[in-house]
């Protein structure tokens, strides 16, 4: 069996051409999207995140505006920053790119971003929001991913989905939205207990563990519909996901390729939560 594989880049490309009408209209009432960038540290892989973010805002008409700060930032600094933004009419979200140097308090930073302008959907109210049902900002990730499985038809009510990773950017909202969408879901972790076994009774498998190739062909039910969130660089350099692409092809029947699957939903998602966050502040 040869998988049919989900373009995540050209869906993320639609979705881009999707909200061009929104951000016009927003236009015509005065509003410009407008999303921070926070950038603390040299990390390249970070560089690179924000700039493909600040990439697809420009494409779309959302007004981009970096604040970069040395690795030795303190704490206040950045928290400083983010209350500025918060009280800035013209900025309607704000992003801060993980991860942050090690000596500062991630949570603490994270939950001193507005709940309104968390468009990266991060902020415990946010996170909610979403166990209640009623989302104002989904993570961009997890949205991202149920944009796909809708994209490529793949049957969600009824079906078992099966979650590798228990994150709270990750593998605890994507379980949520896959539950809200009727499928009977299994989260998995570094303790889960006949891991292999259980990866193989999904109809939809969602690899979140940060594990280079971890899921082989015999952790996948023939037909199954195979979601790679991970991205990680092995020995080599070399990008890879937490699925063996090669191997699984030959038993799933839809997967995600690294790069070009998740990683551009990803982007995308925060684009439009962008818009949304720029539409609420004018309701």
């Amino acid at each position: 069996m040869t998988a049919r594989l989900i373009d995540g880049k050209a869906l993320a490309a639609q979705v881009r051409a999707e909200l061009k009408p929104a951000v016009a209209a927003l236009a015509a009432r005065g509003a410009r999207p407008g999303l921070a960038a926070i950038l603390a540290g040299d990390d390249p892989a970070s560089r690179i995140y924000v700039r493909n973010k600040v990439r697809a805002c420009e494409e779309v008409g959302v007004r981009s505006e970096p604040h970069e700060f040395p690795a030795t930032v303190t704490e206040r600094e950045l928290l400083e920053c983010i209350e500025r933004l918060n009280r800035d009419p013209a900025v309607h979200g704000i992003l801060v790119q993980m991860p942050l140097p090690a000596h500062l308090d991630a949570e603490r930073v994270l939950a001193a971003v507005s709940p309104a302008k968390d468009v990266d959907g991060f902020h415990a109210e946010n996170l909610g929001l979403l166990t209640r049902g009623t989302p104002r900002f989904v993570a961009c990730t997890p949205a991202g991913i149920l944009r796909l499985l809708d994209h490529a038809v793949v049957p969600l009510a009824g079906r078992h989905a099966v979650v590798i990773g228990r994150s709270s950017i990750v593998g605890k909202p994507v379980a949520l939205l896959l539950l809200q969408r009727d499928a009977t879901v299994t989260i998995c972790h570094s303790k889960t207990i006949r891991l292999a076994e259980l990866a193989r009774q999904a109809d939809v498998l969602v690899a979140a563990a940060g594990r280079p190739r971890m899921v082989g062909a015999e952790m996948v039910k023939p037909g199954a519909c195979v979601i790679d969130v991970g991205t990680s660089r092995t020995a080599e350099g070399k990008l890879a996901g937490d699925v063996d692409f090669a191997a699984v092809s030959d038993v799933a029947g839809w997967i995600t390729p690294v790069p070009g699957g998740v990683g551009p939903m990803t982007v995308a998602m925060l684009v439009a939560n962008t818009v949304r966050a720029t539409e609420l502040s004018l309701a």
